[in-house]
């Protein structure tokens, strides 16, 4: 009888660490894939922030067609931070788009010199598209930080750090601001 026992008690306890394990590893996979998709968020408003410059640039052209080293900078930024958004480590993408941050303050700065062009409609649309773009980046950046910071806090503690291998999830880094850019720049209309 006590020998019945013991295997029983064994098979119990084989089943329990059994079931943890798979309930550990579909638990980072989880998290991992919500870090995932959260970047992927990221992604989407990089990408219809850079589908907003052409239109912005074009506008902003017709207006100050001698200004074209801001024209150009502009458009090679978005060149890069539209393969950052496509392929780009986490640390890529922050510093392509801070590369467009810079390029988009110059045509609205250069727009400030220009009254007729900051009273076009299609000037002042662009201008509501990019503001609400930008909204939506803060917000997918900081839901990417969360999903992150859920996803490390279980891939350093005891049990979860285990089960890491083997789900093959490891920390994310976040998505920091580049040095200068942790405020956006100032741009009155």
């Amino acid at each position: 009888m006590s020998g019945i026992t013991a295997i029983a008690v064994l098979a119990a306890v084989l089943v329990a660490v059994v079931a943890f394990g798979i309930t550990a590893f579909n638990l980072l996979r989880t998290l991992d894939v919500k870090a995932q998709e959260a970047l992927g968020g990221i992604d989407v408003q990089l990408t219809r922030r850079a589908d907003l410059i052409p239109n912005l640039v074009s506008t902003v052209k017709g207006y100050a067609a001698h200004e074209k080293s801001v024209f150009e900078e502009v458009t090679a930024a978005r060149a890069k931070a539209t393969q950052a958004a496509q392929s780009g480590t986490v640390e890529e993408k922050a510093q392509a788009q801070a590369q467009l941050d810079r390029g988009i303050f110059h045509v609205l700065a250069v727009a400030e010199n220009y009254p007729e062009l900051k009273a076009s409609v299609n000037f002042l649309q662009l201008q509501e598209q990019l503001t609400d773009t930008e909204n939506q980046l803060a917000f997918a950046r900081q839901y990417y930080n969360d999903a992150t910071a859920t996803l490390n806090q279980r891939v350093v503690t005891i049990p979860w750090m285990f089960f890491t291998g083997m789900a093959k999830v490891a920390a994310r880094p976040f998505y920091q601001a580049t040095e200068g850019q942790q405020a956006p720049p100032p741009v009155t209309f």
